[in-house]
């Protein structure tokens, strides 16, 4: 039971569910301005998460790592997405899936999937480990579904970005971080992908007058 456990697992685990949370809050929204934002909290999420772990494990390396969350994944990534919609007009366009109601089925399958897969983990580890490995392996995945139910780039590099964000929450929660080398890197990683993203988004908006990536395809199939 939950009131059983102590207060850091218990803040672990209701951490871990604001971000499965967050992510399928990302498969529903359709426009992208809630939609980057709804990215932003999700990075503030693992931020919060990140400095309890530093707290609690006393690796104060932690809190270096919970600060470049912050500004990376929560306002840098998010306030330059918001600032490169805005420059091409496109924060009123649709960015949803055509079936909305199938991809959230789709995403709550891919949940209780990642359950029974972290189900063995229990025989060796604590419950709230295979938890949050669970609810970290949802998130990448969730991440992957936004990623192939989507048509517009922007959303797509949203789900990309959430997918990452899979990955480091799993790394901080299930095993208190990863090398300081590892986690610099890793962050300078989104932030060439989000610059290069940028420049990528005006590319294809100069070539195709458009941000569908389906119309890539078509242009492909006109040229052969």
């Amino acid at each position: 039971m939950l009131e059983q456990l102590p207060l850091y697992q218990q803040l672990i685990l209701t951490l871990a569910a604001m971000v499965l949370f967050t992510s399928f809050a990302l498969l529903a929204q359709s426009r992208v301005i809630p939609m980057i934002r709804i990215f932003a909290w999700q990075g503030l999420i693992v931020a919060a998460t990140t400095a309890l772990v530093a707290y609690d494990s006393g690796k104060y390396d932690l809190y270096f790592s919970a600060i470049l969350a912050l500004l990376l994944k929560a306002m840098f990534v998010p306030w330059l997405l918001q600032r490169l919609v805005i420059r091409l007009g496109i924060d009123h366009d649709e960015h949803g899936a055509e079936h909305p109601v199938t991809v959230l089925m789709a995403g709550a399958a891919l949940v209780i999937f990642c359950y029974y897969v972290a189900q063995p983990i229990e025989q060796f580890s604590s419950s709230i480990t295979r938890n949050t490995i669970a609810i970290s392996m949802s998130v990448v995945l969730l991440g992957v579904l936004m990623l192939v139910s989507r048509s517009k780039a922007v959303a797509e590099v949203v789900g990309f970005m959430s997918l990452e964000n899979g990955l480091f929450f799993a790394a901080v929660a299930a095993t208190h971080g990863m090398p300081m080398v590892v986690e610099l890197g890793v962050a300078f990683d989104v932030l060439i992908a989000a610059v290069i993203f940028g420049v990528f988004f005006f590319h294809i908006r100069d070539s195709i007058q458009s941000l569908d990536v389906d119309q890539l395809n078509h242009l492909s199939e006109r040229e052969e």
